[in-house]
């Protein structure tokens, strides 16, 4: 997989984003994806070939193997970073649409036309539905995710020796996982950092949220005094003609 080509399609997305979106970007591709790359994805690499139970009964070491480990950590890991980061396109994709809408609005009634919006990018309107909905998409992923994990499992920590009697294995053999230790540190960072994210997204989501309120509350208020001064203007108004009668 290329990773630099996912680097290069988000990019897009960090000068749409808060700062706690900068933050998760930042988190994804320096303590995820380059992690997974690095480390994580090496470790794995050999996982099936050194499993290593205590028979030569044709077949029983591949379906212990795939008994304990359905689903190989790496792929898991794989899945999940692609799927977490998709919703974020969304935002692009409500700015590319902003844009042709404004270019198709400009070369219809001219350059100097009024524009459609002050700034494409700006988070208000729809696009600011959008990006609220790519938050609660990309936190209920990561969550999803971790459960999955776990569910599968049944914990984050690797055990160095397993016990397996599914057939074909003559009897209840003894299975040994290799390098349990370095597998169980790498589970846990990823866990961790999958955790971070999941709560900068929140955080962010709050923050949406939070900024939203004030803009409007502020706007009431705007909204208000205009028409307090309004209604002033038009009492001193009344008053001038009672004089002038």
């Amino acid at each position: 997989m290329d990773w630099n080509s996912l680097q290069g399609l988000l990019s897009g997305v960090n000068k749409y984003s808060t700062v706690f979106g900068r933050i998760w970007l930042s988190v994804v591709f320096v303590f995820r994806v380059m992690v997974f790359v690095v480390a994580a994805e090496p470790v794995w690499g050999d996982d099936q070939s050194h499993f290593d139970c205590d028979t030569r009964q044709p077949g029983c070491t591949n379906v212990c193997y795939d008994h304990f480990f359905p689903v190989s950590h790496v792929r898991l890991w794989a899945l999940q970073l692609i799927f977490v980061t998709c919703p974020s396109f969304l935002v692009v994709l409500h700015v590319a649409y902003r844009e042709e809408r404004e270019r198709r609005h400009r070369a219809a009634h001219g350059e100097h036309a009024p524009p459609l919006y002050d700034d494409t990018g700006r988070k208000h309107g729809g696009l600011w539905w959008t990006y609220l909905l790519s938050l609660f998409f990309k936190t209920a992923i990561e969550a999803g995710f971790l459960y999955l994990l776990h569910l599968i499992y049944h914990s984050f920590r690797l055990p160095w020796r397993v016990k397996c009697g599914v057939s074909p294995c003559p009897d209840v053999v003894d299975c040994y996982v290799a390098r349990p230790t370095e597998k169980t540190v790498f589970s846990y960072f990823m866990v961790g950092a999958s955790v971070v994210c999941l709560v900068l997204n929140l955080c962010e989501v709050f923050y949406l949220i939070a900024a939203r309120a004030v803009t409007l509350k502020h706007h009431q208020g705007a909204i208000r005094m205009s028409q307090k001064k309004k209604r002033m203007r038009t009492s001193e108004g009344k008053d001038t003609c009672d004089v002038e009668i």
